[in-house]
């Protein structure tokens, strides 16, 4: 039987591993890709096999984690493929919902009181967890908006000392200032 603190523990270990994750440039080719998810699935079959041994509850808290583990490797993949700040997020969605399913599934192992406490303390560090994902999503959005306004204002400066210059000059401080702060 689990106690509350491993099955918080399982949770909480959850999210740290989203908060120790960082967002990667996408930089993998289709093929590697298409492969990692080939054996993401093969090791999903291999781990629901091995809960075979299992009776009862323990049995489904090893396939709830075999199916966490499968659906974070995925999501993972999917995020170092695209390095989309989306597929970040969806990430840390994916492991908050995994873990909290898989800590429901520990608290069945207890009746009464206890498991409701349980269930309401996996609960309380799903939203958490939820919230925290959709804190980092406002934080690097606000943290893009802030470097493009920074671009911006740069910008601006660099063309407002192209206009004391004439000319072809002036023409390759402007096209100069345009490639040095990305504008076209």
């Amino acid at each position: 039987m689990q106690t509350n603190l491993t099955v918080k523990s399982s949770v909480v270990m959850a999210v740290a591993l989203f908060m120790g994750s960082g967002a990667f440039a996408a930089n993998m080719a289709k093929a590697d890709y298409n492969t990692q998810k080939t054996q993401i699935k093969a090791d999903y079959k291999v781990d629901d096999v091995a809960c075979d041994k299992f009776t009862k509850n323990e049995k489904d808290v090893c396939e709830k984690k075999a199916e966490g583990k499968e659906k974070v490797a995925l999501a993972e993949l999917e995020m170092n493929y695209t390095g989309k700040p989306k597929d970040a997020t969806k990430l840390a969605m994916v492991k908050a919902d995994t873990a909290y399913e898989t800590a429901k599934e520990m608290c069945d192992d207890k009746s009464g009181n206890d498991k409701d406490v349980c269930v309401k303390e996996a609960k309380a560090t799903h939203t958490k967890a939820q919230a925290d994902a959709k804190m980092n999503r406002q934080v690097n959005t606000a943290h893009k908006e802030a470097s493009d306004d920074k671009r911006d204002a740069d910008y601006k400066v660099a063309a407002e000392k192209c206009d004391a210059m004439s000319g072809d000059a002036k023409s390759s401080c402007v096209a100069a200032a345009k490639a040095k702060f990305g504008k076209s």
